[in-house]
């Protein structure tokens, strides 16, 4: 601006005829206002006259030819730039030395535009999608297979089991029996309808028994200690004459010798070795 009747506010000079700046509704010759209120360029360290263009960024200040990228110079005048370590840079070298790269297409994400992050990976958001039906995942639950990201309804059409007994999909753990998929809370005993996950059980016509269950409905009593014989453990048993015997119970009713793998007598209802029944 030009002035034909006033002084400089700073050191009195008339600025008739001469350029001047304005602050705060004082006027300053252009040499004291550049000696007093002058940015300092942060490239070149030069301040930045009142009558030269002033580029600022999160209070620092740069000649407009000094605002340039630190790695390649091109100016960063109205184009995108982004900063590192107090060092401005354009898109293109940002990307080339910090940017992720996107998991599923390998190029750069480049700054600015949306990331999606997952388990220490990143996508682009129109990568980050359903493997099957190809919908944005976003935020929604995601089950991982492979290497590859689906949507729950997805996964649980191509890949989940669904129990045996109810017909719904197992999320989680699980029991096989028969080479069927149960749910833990499904897998029940066929008599009492106890839960039998992670307890012994028997099989009878490919249906499972608690032992309670099996020997009140199946099993035979030993005549000896008269307590149920079960498969449970692969337990031996003997039989004779419609009784049965658990292996360490069928002993010489006298001397209580073995009989299992030796020859035996009948005495009425006992049974003997050939050295107490010829006796």
């Amino acid at each position: 601006m030009t002035s034909n009747h006033t002084d400089c506010h700073y050191c009195l000079q008339s600025l008739r005829g001469r350029k001047y700046a304005i602050r705060e509704e004082n006027v300053y010759c252009v040499r004291c206002y550049d000696s007093l209120f002058a940015n300092s360029c942060e490239e070149c360290k030069q301040p930045i006259e009142c009558d030269s263009k002033d580029l600022a960024y999160k209070g620092r200040h740069w000649h407009e030819a000094c605002f340039k990228c630190a790695k390649c110079s091109r100016s960063l005048v109205e184009k995108p730039f982004a900063a590192k370590d107090e060092l401005l840079l354009c898109t293109g070298c940002y990307s080339d030395e910090y940017s992720s790269k996107c998991f599923h297409c390998q190029r750069t994400i480049m700054p600015g535009s949306r990331k999606m992050e997952f388990k220490g990976s990143c996508w682009h958001e129109s990568c980050f999608v359903c493997q099957h039906c190809r919908q944005p995942l976003g935020t929604k639950p995601l089950i991982t297979k492979d290497n590859e990201n689906y949507c729950v309804p997805c996964y649980e059409k191509q890949f989940a089991h669904h129990c045996y007994s109810c017909k719904k999909v197992i999320t989680s753990g699980g029991v096989t029996y028969h080479d069927q998929p149960w749910h833990k809370e499904c897998f029940l005993c066929v008599g009492c309808k106890t839960q039998l996950s992670g307890q012994r059980f028997i099989s009878k016509d490919e249906h499972p028994y608690c032992e309670d269950c099996f020997g009140k409905l199946y099993a035979k009593k030993c005549a000896a200690c008269k307590k149920l014989i079960t498969a449970l453990g692969g337990a031996k048993f003997v039989s004779f004459e419609e009784r049965q015997w658990h292996e360490e119970c069928f002993n010489c009713a006298k001397c209580s010798v073995p009989l299992a793998d030796l020859g035996f007598l009948t005495q009425g209802n006992d049974v003997v070795c050939h050295r107490c029944g010829s006796a």
